[in-house]
Formats: structure tokens, C-alpha cells, sequence
């Protein structure tokens, strides 16, 4: 449990510092913009490369995969048939339902996984569903939707020139064909790839800058649902797999639940921002989730952990 508080009093003290920059408005009025581009474009795909083609393939397929699978599916669709009754566009429906189960995975995921699951390694299964598949689904149906085109294999070439897909098919063709790469090169891309993160929670904590959660009336149920999705039912659905569809032992279901109930990620924002649509229904949901985890995480651990 220090472990948890530790990583969420990290990511709290980078959002502050951004929140703090926004105020005094030294990075001027595209500060947000800028961070986040050089994020998206350079520094995360970068850091995934590194990430997935340092990981051992082992771990990156085990019995926590399906269990993250269905949970994760199982909220995008919830999500996804409430935006269709309430007849929101579709781009809005795809970033609540990434605010739903997409979760933080890599810069809270990471240290909760080592000090309250015994290894970073727990959090790669999940990484590696949410990059390899899920973003870049998610990536395709945006770019379809922005860019008005049905013709699949040009949404298709527009996707996977996406800088974050092309650096996570790297770095996992490099770990499963276990490419040599000299030490250099780790150190340099690692270095750079390295700043996504607080970048990504630098330009996150300006955007609370001059706004207040829930503000937009339209989107409050939206912003509610997604919350709840993730926080309450996510976890929930992959416990219940874990328990009774695949029988995991005890700690492999304490792991996934807690994996489930880690907070929205913060590149559910950037892809918001990039694709200019539903920029206020992920920044409260991500805010409502990093700080409504932590009771999540404790009651988790209350009742599962060994």
C-alpha cells in the first residue's frame, strides 16, 4: 500500500508543478499544446519502444492477458451503447469509453505492480493489450472519424504511421526476435523517451488551469459513467473472470484487480487534444480516477490481498 501511495504521490506532485507553470503562464498560451505534441510525437513512442523491446516475451503472455481482455471490452462496449443512446458524436464515444478502460498502465502502473504486486512485470500484459491493440483501434477509429474516409487501407496507412503504434511495433518486434541493440542505443532512446511522462502529467495539470470539474453540463453523465466504468465495474469484471472463468489463484486475482483499477491514462487526454474532441469529458475523468483510485486500491487490498 506505501507503494501505491508513493506512485500516486508522484503523478500528484507532476500534476501540481503543471497546474502551478499554467498559472504563472511562463510556457505562454500554447504551453499545453506544445507539451503535448512533444509527447505524442516524440518522447512517448520513444519511451514504449524501450519499454516493450527491453521486456522479456515471457511476460508479456500470461493468464492475465484474457482476464484484461475481457474486462477492459467489457466497459469500452458499456460505454460505447450508452454514448449511442445519448446520440454523442462518435469520436466523444471513443475517447469516454478509453476513459473507461484504458487504463495508466505504464507511469502508475509500473510502481504499483513492483511494490504492491512483487514485479513491474504484472503491468506488461496490459501494456502491451492497450498498445499493440487497443490504441491502435482506437487511433484508427478516430483518425476514420476526423478524417470523414471509409476506405480501410488508407485509415489503415494513416494509423500505423501513428509515431506511438510505430514505436510499440518496434520495440516488440525487437524483444520477440530479441534483436541485439547495443547498449547506446537503449541509453539514447530511454533518455529522451523518458520525459514523456512528465510531460504528458506537466501538460495534463496545466489544462486544470481557469476550469472546474464537471463545468460542461452536457457531458457530466458522460464524465459520471465513464468514472464509474472504470473505477467500479472494471475491477469488479476482472475479478470475476479471474475467479470464475479461468480459476486463477489468489494472487494472480488480487494482480488483476488491481491492475483493473488503476486510474485513466493520460494519453487518453493527448489523444483527446490531438484529435480535438472530448478534451473536457477525459481531463475530469482522468482527475475523478487518479485520485478516486486510491480507496479502490485500499478496499482491494483489504479483500484480496494474502
Amino acid at each position: 500500500m506505501v507503494g501505491a501511495l508513493s506512485g500516486f504521490a508522484v503523478v500528484g506532485f507532476a500534476i501540481l508543478v503543471g497546474f502551478i507553470t499554467g498559472r504563472t503562464g511562463i510556457l505562454g498560451d500554447n504551453g499545453r499544446e506544445v507539451l503535448s505534441k512533444l509527447a505524442f510525437y516524440v518522447c512517448s513512442p520513444l519511451l514504449l519502444f524501450t519499454i516493450l523491446g527491453s521486456a522479456d516475451v515471457a511476460t508479456l503472455f500470461t493468464d492475465l492477458l484474457p482476464v484484461s481482455v475481457i474486462a477492459s471490452a467489457a466497459v469500452f462496449l458499456v460505454f460505447i451503447a450508452f454514448a449511442v443512446l445519448r446520440r454523442q458524436p462518435f469520436g466523444t464515444a471513443i475517447i469516454g469509453a478509453l476513459g473507461a478502460g484504458y487504463v495508466n498502465a505504464n507511469n502508475i502502473g509500473i510502481p504499483i505492480a513492483t511494490f504492491m504486486l512483487g514485479g513491474a512485470a504484472y503491468a506488461a500484459p496490459v501494456i502491451l493489450l492497450q498498445l499493440i491493440f487497443w490504441a491502435p483501434l482506437a487511433l484508427l477509429s478516430l483518425d476514420a472519424w476526423k478524417s470523414g474516409s471509409l476506405k480501410i487501407h488508407q485509415t489503415l496507412l494513416r494509423t500505423f504511421r501513428n509515431p506511438i503504434i510505430v514505436g510499440s511495433l518496434l520495440g516488440l518486434l525487437v524483444a520477440i526476435f530479441r534483436v541485439p541493440l547495443p547498449q547506446l542505443v537503449w541509453d539514447a532512446t530511454g533518455l529522451v523517451g523518458h520525459a514523456a511522462v512528465p510531460l504528458l502529467l506537466l501538460a495534463f495539470g496545466i489544462s486544470l488551469n481557469g476550469t472546474k470539474i464537471m463545468q460542461d453540463k452536457a457531458e457530466r453523465a458522460s464524465i459520471v459513467v465513464s468514472s464509474a466504468l472504470k473505477l467500479v465495474a472494471m475491477p469488479v469484471i476482472a475479478w470475476a473472470a479471474a475467479t470464475y472463468l479461468f480459476h486463477l489463484d489468489s494472487h494472480a486475482i488480487y494482480a488483476v484487480t488491481v491492475l483493473a483499477a488503476l486510474p485513466t491514462a493520460q494519453n487518453v487526454y493527448n489523444y483527446a487534444t490531438e484529435y480535438g474532441t472530448g478534451q473536457l469529458l477525459s481531463r475530469d475523468v482522468i482527475f475523478i480516477t487518479t485520485f478516486g483510485a486510491i480507496p479502490v486500491l485500499f478496499a482491494g487490498t483489504l479483500l484480496l490481498a494474502a
